[in-house]
């Protein structure tokens, strides 16, 4: 949970930086906080169906 509250808290520092003007100062934070590949969770989709057109439609 530490990693989870210390993204929440530089979120909301940029938001701050964001809010007062520092636009800049609000980007380094967000870029300095992105996650990199390795820690994106995968999204795994269903596979498609082979006949749409079998089914009937309503």
């Amino acid at each position: 949970m530490k990693g989870i509250s210390e993204r929440f808290e530089k979120i909301m520092m940029a938001i701050t930086f964001a809010e007062s003007g520092e636009h800049e100062t609000a980007r380094d934070i967000m870029r300095k906080t992105e996650r990199t590949t390795a820690e994106r969770p995968t999204v795994w989709k269903r596979p498609r169906e082979v006949n749409r057109q079998s089914a009937p439609r309503r």
